[in-house]
């Protein structure tokens, strides 16, 4: 079994994960990112219309007082849209959906035109040819003095760093170390909430965006669900036309609501026009086995995001932890997993300083 030598291995191919890659490439490191699918993006996906144009299935949004996404879709020239604002929401209760005068539920932000996992496919591609291993699921990461071991099925890789680009909860349920992780890093990694993980998101689309004839935003908030709040979700000028909601964790086992349970919500929302879509997308982020371990409806310590054990490396500083749950600004964002990712790369570039220092005197 031949034994790869590299500067790092990082440990998912989401957007922290790449942005690291990119990062560590462009300061010469020699680096790969070992993914478990075949795609680059993690929670940014994005799914196609019948009848053209891209949905997000994960995260959709950032904000104006987020400059490191801005930052990086300036650079690489991602196309992205203000998200529509106008418009009343509607209040939905057991006796029936009220409106409410203007939009109290949406903010000023962007979304991407091409959805959102255009970014981490526009990072991804600057990066050299098989920086990305797809289908490398990491089981193993072994230290051996001062370099680390790590495996994923056949293929082994021997590297100065590692940087866990993938929810905690994640290493902490599916990568076995040695020696073990301290038990208060650990613990913390098994009891961090998966940031959307136990959501449900829901995309229903249509024809034209018909609720805003009746100068409504798309947005609701139900004390009824399935889904429990509603954005329009439509493209440029309204096309393609779709509003998407979040169903909230549900307790474990309890499956996903079905297209007629949704469909039948909008129209109680948006009357007989919302009866007739032409795409319902279900998207249960419980089920996706590489980013949501099993039981994640039970992980509910929100506190633990952005804690002061993930902003310290471990295994003598050589295991960087860089999702966006352990990032101290914007945790649970795009904005946050970049943070993150540049975190880890200060401390591998500073470790690397120190180390030739020392060496040198």
């Amino acid at each position: 079994m031949s034994l790869e030598e590299l500067d790092v291995v990082v440990i998912g191919a989401g957007i922290a994960g790449v942005v690291a890659a990119k990062a560590l490439t462009e300061a010469g490191r020699k680096v790969v990112v070992l993914e478990s699918r075949d795609r680059v993006g993690g929670r940014l996906l994005s799914a196609e219309y019948r009848s053209g144009g891209r949905v997000d299935l994960g995260a959709t949004w950032f904000w104006p007082n987020e400059p490191l996404v801005q930052q990086l879709i300036s650079e690489l020239g991602v196309a992205v849209h203000p998200q529509h604002l106008a418009g009343d929401a509607l209040f939905q209760q057991p006796d029936g959906a009220s409106r409410i005068d203007g939009n109290p539920l949406d903010v000023p932000s962007g979304r991407f035109v091409e959805g959102a996992d255009a970014l981490a496919k526009a990072v991804a591609a600057t990066l050299p040819e098989e920086t990305i291993r797809f289908d490398h699921a990491v089981e193993s990461v072994e230290s051996g003095g001062e370099r680390l071991r790590v495996s994923a099925g056949s293929a082994q890789f021997d590297a100065a760093h590692v940087i866990a680009a993938v929810p905690p909860a994640l290493v902490a349920e599916r990568i076995m170390f040695t020696p073990s992780l301290p038990e208060r890093i650990a613990g913390l990694a098994a009891a961090t909430p998966v940031w959307m993980g136990a959501t449900i998101k829901v995309v229903v689309a249509y024809e034209r965006p018909f609720w805003r004839d009746r100068g409504l935003s798309g947005s609701a908030i139900s004390h009824i669900g399935p889904m429990r709040e509603l954005h329009d979700i439509s493209g440029p000028d309204g096309m393609p036309a779709a509003i998407f909601g979040f169903v909230p964790g549900r307790a474990a086992g309890e499956p996903a609501p079905d297209a007629a349970e949704v469909v039948q919500q909008m129209v109680e929302l948006f009357g007989e026009e919302a009866a007739a879509p032409t795409d319902v997308f279900i998207k249960d982020w419980r089920a996706e086995a590489w980013t949501s371990p099993p039981g994640v409806e039970r992980l509910n310590a929100y506190q633990t995001y952005g804690h002061e054990l993930y902003q310290t490396p471990t295994m003598d500083g050589r295991l960087h932890w860089a999702s966006t749950e352990t990032a101290t600004v914007s945790p649970g964002h795009i904005e946050g997993a970049i943070a993150a990712a540049g975190r880890a790369v200060t401390a591998i570039q500073q470790h690397d300083h120190t180390e030739k220092a020392v060496g040198q005197s």
